[in-house]
C-alpha cells in the first residue's frame, strides 16, 4: 500500500491530535480533515498524564499559546480517594522519580518503614519520596529553578488538565491548519469499500473524497473500521463494568482554593467522581454502571457528591440546578484489530477503557508514535499492520488491566456494586486476545503477581503498580524478604530504617520551609499566562 495521501475522519482532540502528529512526521504527505458540523464532541477527556509531555515536545507545542487558548493547568498527579473502602482517606500517584539516596531503594526503604512502624500513614508514601508532594497537598507551585525541590522537573513531571473541545480547536487554527493540513468541513453520509478497505467517502454536498490511508477518529460510532470494514470489538464489560457517566462543568466558587495540582477520583456508591480544575472551572463527573443503578439515581448520588463535603467548597441544591449536566455512554474494550487494510482507527474509534487514571489520551498518543514508526516505510506491508496491531493492543490491555487492579485491591463492601467487585473472579479475560503465537499478552493474574515479585524485590519506579499497591494497603515486606533483598544475613530493619527515616525527615523540613517562598498554583499560572 503506498501512502502519499492521508484522511483523518473525525475531529476533536484525537482528530486534531492525528492530525498535528502525522503533519509533523509527514511535511511532505498529504493530511486531511474531516470534520463534521453535526457531530458533538464529547469533550470530557481533561486530564493527562505525564507522558503527553514527550508528544508536546514532538510537535513543538507553543505552551503560551496553548495554555490561553485551552483554559490549561498544570497537574502533578492524580488523588484517589475512598478506593480502599469507604471513608478510608485518600493516596496520591504522583509523576516523576523518587528522590533517592546513596545506597537506598526509596520504595523498599519506605515500605521497611511501614512494616517496623505499622501506624505510619499511607500519605507518607508520598511525602517521603516525591518533593512535589509538598507542592501539590498545599496547592503550591514552583519551576524549581535553583533545586529548592530537589529532582522534581517542570519539564517532565507534570502533565496537564485542560478544556478538552477547545485543546481541538486550538490544534485545528494555531497548529494543523498553518502547517498545511487540509479542512474540509462536511458529513460523511455514504462510506464505499472493496477490498483493499474504504474506496470513497461521500460527503453531504456530495463530493467524493478518496485517500491511500484513512484514520477512523470518529468516536465511539467507529464509523470506518467498525460500521464499515465490521472489525469485531472485544467488550471489557466482565472486568470493567462501568459503562456511563454524568459530566458537567463547575464554576469556581474560590479558586485559590478549588485549583489544584491534581486530577481527584472519590469512590462512590456505584462507581467514582472526577474533579478536574482547569483555569476558569472545575470539570467534574460521575462515572458508574447502569447494572447497578438508573441513570436518575446516578444523577442524584452525583448531586449529593457535589454538596458533600468531598468538595473543597460543597455546592448548594440551587447551585446545582441551574447546572448543564450531559449524559455519556461509554463502550468499554477495543477493536480486535485497528489497523485493518487501509483503515486505522485512533482515539475512542479504537477503544476505550474507562476515564480512570486519565488513559483516553494517553491511548491517543502512544497509538500515534506507534504508527508514526510504521508510517515511516515506503510501502504498508499486512506484516506492518499485525506488527502495529500487536503492539497496540498489548499496550491497551496492560493499561486496561492497571485500572482493573484499582477495583480488584479494594475492600470496599458498602453497596451491590462494591459487593460485585468483591466477589468478582478476575480470571485471564484479557488473555491472549488474537489466539495468535504472535501475541503472547501475560494474564491479569500472572502480570499482577510478576510486578508484585518485582515491587517487592526491586521497587520498580517505572509501575504505577507500587503506587496503587500501596494506597490499597496491600504490603508485601517481611522479615524473609528484607533479607532476600538485602543479600545480607546481618541486614537489621530497625537500624535502616531508624538511618532512612532521618534523612527523609530532613528532606521533608527542607521541602516545607521551601513553600514558603513558592505562590499559590493560581497565582503561578496567573502571573504566567492569564495575566
Amino acid at each position: 500500500m503506498k501512502l502519499d495521501s492521508i484522511t483523518v475522519v473525525g475531529g476533536g482532540s484525537s482528530g486534531w491530535m492525528t492530525a498535528a502528529t502525522l503533519i509533523k512526521a509527514f511535511p511532505n504527505k498529504k493530511i486531511t480533515v474531516i470534520e463534521s458540523k453535526d457531530v458533538p464532541i464529547i469533550g470530557v477527556g481533561e486530564s493527562t498524564l505525564g507522558s503527553i509531555r514527550r508528544w508536546t515536545r514532538f510537535i513543538g507545542l507553543d505552551e503560551a499559546s496553548f495554555f490561553a487558548h485551552t483554559d490549561a493547568s498544570y497537574k502533578l498527579s492524580i488523588k484517589f480517594t475512598d478506593f480502599y473502602k469507604k471513608d478510608s482517606g485518600s493516596f496520591h500517584y504522583p509523576f516523576g522519580k523518587p528522590i533517592q539516596f546513596a545506597n537506598e531503594n526509596p520504595f523498599t526503604d519506605w515500605h521497611f518503614k511501614k512494616y517496623t512502624k505499622p501506624e505510619t500513614p499511607i500519605e507518607d508514601f508520598v511525602r517521603c519520596l516525591f518533593p512535589s508532594a509538598a507542592l501539590f497537598e498545599n496547592n503550591k507551585f514552583s519551576e524549581n529553578l535553583n533545586g529548592e525541590f530537589d529532582n522534581f522537573n517542570i519539564g517532565n513531571d507534570v502533565a496537564y488538565h485542560f478544556d478538552a473541545v477547545k485543546f481541538g480547536i486550538w490544534l485545528r487554527d494555531k497548529y494543523c491548519i498553518p502547517a498545511g493540513v487540509e479542512h474540509i468541513t462536511g458529513t460523511v453520509v455514504n462510506v464505499t469499500h472493496n477490498n483493499n478497505g474504504v474506496e470513497t467517502l461521500v460527503l453531504d454536498d456530495q463530493s467524493i473524497i478518496t485517500s491511500d490511508l484513512f484514520v477512523d477518529c470518529t468516536g465511539f460510532k467507529s464509523l470506518l473500521l467498525g460500521e464499515t470494514l465490521k472489525e469485531p470489538f472485544d467488550s471489557y464489560a466482565e472486568m470493567l463494568p462501568n459503562n456511563k457517566a454524568w459530566a458537567v462543568q463547575v464554576p469556581y466558587k474560590n479558586r485559590t482554593l478549588e485549583l489544584e495540582g491534581f486530577t481527584n477520583c472519590t469512590a462512590r456508591e456505584n462507581g467514582w467522581c472526577w474533579n478536574i480544575p482547569l483555569w476558569s472551572r472545575l470539570g467534574t463527573g460521575y462515572v458508574y454502571s447502569d447494572k447497578f443503578v438508573t441513570k436518575e439515581q446516578a444523577l442524584e448520588e452525583f448531586k449529593q457528591y457535589l454538596m458533600s463535603d468531598k468538595m473543597i467548597v460543597p455546592r448548594t441544591r440551587e447551585e446545582i440546578d441551574l447546572l448543564n449536566f450531559k449524559e455519556i455512554t461509554m463502550r468499554v474494550g477495543i477493536h480486535k484489530r485497528t489497523f485493518v487494510k487501509n483503515v486505522v482507527a485512533i482515539g475512542l474509534a479504537a477503544g476505550f477503557i474507562e476515564p480512570l487514571e486519565s488513559n483516553g489520551l494517553f491511548s491517543v498518543h502512544e497509538f500515534l508514535f506507534k504508527l508514526v514508526d510504521i508510517l515511516q516505510r515506503d510501502q504498508i506491508s499486512q506484516f506492518d499492520r499485525d506488527m502495529y496491531n500487536v503492539s497496540v493492543r498489548d499496550l491497551f490491555d496492560n493499561f486496561a488491566k492497571f485500572v482493573v487492579l484499582h477495583y480488584a485491591l479494594s475492600h470496599r463492601n458498602d453497596s451491590e456494586y462494591w459487593q460485585s467487585i468483591q466477589t468478582t473472579s478476575f480470571s485471564d479475560r484479557l488473555g491472549d486476545p488474537y489466539n495468535q503465537t504472535v501475541s503472547r499478552v501475560d494474564t491479569f493474574y500472572n502480570m499482577i503477581w510478576r510486578y508484585m515479585e518485582e515491587w517487592a524485590h526491586t521497587f520498580s519506579t517505572s509501575k504505577g503498580i507500587t503506587y496503587i499497591a500501596t494506597g490499597m494497603n496491600f504490603q508485601m515486606i517481611n522479615e524473609s524478604r528484607a533479607q532476600s533483598i538485602s543479600y545480607d544475613n546481618n541486614f537489621n530493619i530497625s537500624q535502616r530504617v531508624k538511618q532512612i527515616d532521618a534523612e527523609w525527615n530532613l528532606k521533608k523540613e527542607k521541602w516545607n520551609k521551601n513553600l514558603k517562598s513558592c505562590p499559590t498554583l493560581e497565582s503561578y499560572l496567573k502571573n504566567k499566562f492569564y495575566s
